[in-house]
């Protein structure tokens, strides 16, 4: 347990002093790129902040090519200026390509930033499918089914006398040679003065 808790102190050291020199350097440089005041304190706190964020997002497993060109860009702006400082690099007599990129370095960092904490990672949703490789169909819902119409009952057909009939014929006749037509249900019904049940059989006769 304490073996452990010595790794873990003196890796927890080292990190310290890696960022308060990282940080310090990167205030220097920006000091004589022409950044002073809280100005030159920003810039370690810019530089530490998009590491952060590329670090994460790596660690998420998601854009990792986005996250680790960010890291690098923000691993290389923190090695550049330890390396400046370093004394390969006259700080009395700053390139105007080094003021050039200190003064871009703030959008360049904001960028990064924005992409990499306000980005959603895409996420791809497969349709389920059968084993056979094709997606199963989707099936209709089932109808209750519907009971049979029945038909309504047909009437008992009326009986007609014989005798009746004989009559009908006579009179059905006589309407025909007197008029030229074949009498219709209505007349044969007034003639023989039944009801219209009636009348209709005996017409079915005739």
């Amino acid at each position: 347990m304490r073996a452990h808790l010595a790794r873990v102190d003196a890796v927890l050291v080292q990190a310290l002093i890696a960022a308060v020199l990282s940080f310090a350097h990167l205030h220097d440089v920006a000091v004589v790129a022409g950044q002073d005041g809280w100005k030159a304190w920003a810039y370690p706190v810019s530089v530490d902040l998009l590491l952060v964020a590329a670090w994460r997002r790596l660690r998420s497993g998601h854009g990792k090519a986005a996250a680790w060109c960010w890291f690098v860009i923000a691993l290389a702006a923190s090695l550049g200026a330890n390396v400046a400082t370093a004394g390969l690099l006259d700080l009395g007599n700053v390139p105007a390509w080094l003021r050039i990129l200190v003064a871009g370095w703030p959008a360049v960092a904001f960028l990064g930033g924005t992409l990499l904490a306000h980005s959603t990672p895409k996420t791809d949703s497969e349709p389920e499918v059968i084993e056979d490789g094709e997606e199963e169909p989707e099936t209709a819902p089932e109808l209750p089914a519907q009971p049979a119409i029945e038909a309504p009952p047909q009437p008992a057909p009326v009986p007609v006398p014989s005798a009746l009939v004989a009559h009908a014929r006579k009179v059905a006749a006589e309407h025909h040679a007197r008029t030229g037509a074949p009498i219709d249900t209505p007349t044969l019904r007034a003639r023989l003065g039944v009801p219209t049940p009636m009348a209709e059989a005996i017409a079915a006769h005739l």
